[in-house]
């Protein structure tokens, strides 16, 4: 049985600026959706849920985000890029090592990952204050040549000169914009190859190492005006993502949002302004835009991209979204021949990533998680997402990232995890969810996170344990003047095997959403005393 809403792909056309469209794609890597600012407790936890037609009862050690951007599988291990760090599981995600607090890793962010057997890449980056204004600041890569058994530190690429000289061929020389800061320098994404590792950063373009990051190269690649350029062109433009008081041309295919590489040769990078590839190395490019094909991309915003074989065939899944030019819009677009035609789909959903099992295709996006058997024809929307075993529902839509190992499909996004079987007629039938929280131990413990909340955009998960027996519980929300607000479950059964989380959704007994301030909660577990917790509401 498939369970879902099938689509098909329509028009209906919708326009965001770039800054917007900067706006959440820094949001979506940089997000910290985690249980708190300081805890980095693992809960061990037990969940059975059904897959391949039986019960598997797996112990789980959680990692330390519910915002999951990136999921690499590869052999037996899934890597998670979280808003709490790497998360490493060798055991299908029975169990997880956790990368954050490490001297290697510190507290920072993940906002890329990459894996090569057993070459593992990580780009890090935080926020920073200036002048009272959030900015996001690229804190270097991490490299492993061992599968995560050691690790070497790389800072961030950058340049020593406010303006370079690039030699491009005897017929040109391209003036470049040196990026000497690490300020909007935040890598996006990496692609591996053998004898090659290749980054694409915002403010630092694109840039490649041929000697595991002790140098890099900045690779010329067409400017906005320009849908192509060879090593026998006469070229005059500036490599610059930006002009500023420089006096350079800033282009937006100069601002890099991801690459993918299908070998040494063969590179795709996504910008701001297109789709450009190379088949021998990053010595000449040809530029993919909506301005500039018969049937184009939806859009020259390159979110992400997914390079897939199937049954022969050489896919190109690339995740475009729309810039501020006329006619762009939100979408998938798909090519099996290097460009030279385009498949649309999906139009109007801002895809984020995308995973595959075989001919099976998956794309995560701003409304959840859609799955294709038919190289993106018709899609298949998965469903509400519900552990009826530990209780769990994912309640945000947005997925980041997915990835497949065998049968078994791994989600991440806002809420956690979200796992399922998919054998080719089923999918979405069972889900298995997996949160972050932090353990109390005892029945006399509570906590509620995230803490403050806001209930326009998130729920807040109330956590407790009933002390490890099976006991009826009652959940109450109470406002500051101990005025019954919202009974959330009322002598419901829960497990004394597992810790639970009861959702609240930031709204009254009559559904409407509560005003800012400050709010108790009260948990009556079996004949127990009452516990009590403070959750604030910010909207």
């Amino acid at each position: 049985m498939i369970s879902g809403v099938r689509l098909t792909s329509g028009k209906k056309g919708r326009h965001i600026s770039h800054e917007l469209k900067l706006t959440a794609l820094l949001l979506l890597v940089l997000s910290v959706f985690s249980i708190s600012s300081t805890s980095r407790a693992q809960i061990l936890r037990t969940s059975s849920y059904q897959l391949h037609d039986k019960t598997v009862v797996s112990s789980f050690s959680a990692p330390l985000s519910n915002s999951v951007t990136d999921i690499v599988t590869s052999g037996d291990s899934i890597w998670l890029g979280t808003g709490k760090g790497l998360s490493l599981s060798t055991d299908r995600g029975a169990t997880w090592k956790n990368f954050y607090g490490t001297p290697e890793f510190g507290q920072e962010d993940i906002s890329a990952l990459a894996v090569h057997g057993k070459e593992i890449w990580v780009a890090t980056a935080h926020t920073v204050t200036i002048n009272n204004q959030s900015q996001p600041e690229g804190s270097g890569l991490r490299y492993s040549p061992d599968g995560g058994m050691t690790w070497k530190v790389i800072p961030q690429p950058r340049d020593t000169d406010n303006i370079d000289t690039l030699f491009y061929n005897s017929k040109s020389t391209i003036r470049a914009l040196g990026i000497t800061t690490n300020i909007n320098n935040i890598t996006y994404d990496i692609a591996l190859t053998d004898s090659a590792v290749w980054i694409a950063s915002f403010a630092g373009m694109l840039r490649k190492s041929t000697d595991h990051g002790e140098t890099w190269q900045r690779v010329i690649i067409p400017p906005d005006d320009l849908d192509e350029i060879s090593p026998g062109d006469s070229l005059v433009f500036d490599l610059a993502p930006t002009g500023g008081a420089l006096g350079l041309q800033g282009n937006y295919n100069h601002r890099l949002f991801s690459v993918v590489a299908e070998n040494d040769s063969t590179i795709w990078a996504g910008t701001a302004d297109g789709l450009n590839l190379t088949t021998d190395g990053g010595r000449s490019w040809k530029k993919f835009s909506y301005q500039n094909e018969t049937e184009p991309i939806t859009g020259n915003f390159v979110v992400a991209l997914y390079h897939h074989y199937d049954k022969g065939k050489n896919i190109l899944w690339a995740a475009t979204a729309a810039t501020d030019k006329t006619g762009e819009r939100r979408g998938v677009s798909v090519t099996e021949d290097y460009g030279v035609t385009w498949k649309t789909t999906l139009l109007d959903e801002f895809a984020h990533n995308f995973g595959s099992r075989d001919s099976i295709v998956y794309t995560v996006t701003d409304n959840g998680i859609f799955r294709s058997s038919d190289e993106g024809t018709t899609w298949l929307r998965a469903g509400s997402i519900f552990d009826p075993t530990i209780k769990q529902q994912i309640t945000q839509p947005a997925f980041y990232s997915a990835a497949a190992m065998g049968d078994t499909i791994f989600f991440g996004g806002d809420d956690g995890i979200a796992v399922t079987y998919d054998s080719g007629n089923q999918f979405g039938a069972a889900w298995n969810v997996l949160h972050a929280s932090q353990a109390v131990g005892n029945s006399s413990t509570t906590y509620a996170y995230p803490n403050p909340f806001s209930p326009n955009n998130e729920i807040a998960r109330l956590h407790y344990s009933t002390g490890g027996k099976d006991l009826s519980v009652t959940v109450r929300i109470f406002d500051f003047g101990m005025n019954l607000v919202r009974t959330v479950i009322s002598n419901a059964v829960r497990s004394g095997s597992l810790e639970h989380d009861e959702i609240w959704d930031g709204t009254d007994d009559a559904h409407r959403i509560v005003a800012n301030g400050p709010y108790f909660y009260q948990v009556v577990i079996g004949n127990n005393k009452p516990v009590w917790g403070k959750i604030l509401v910010i909207k």
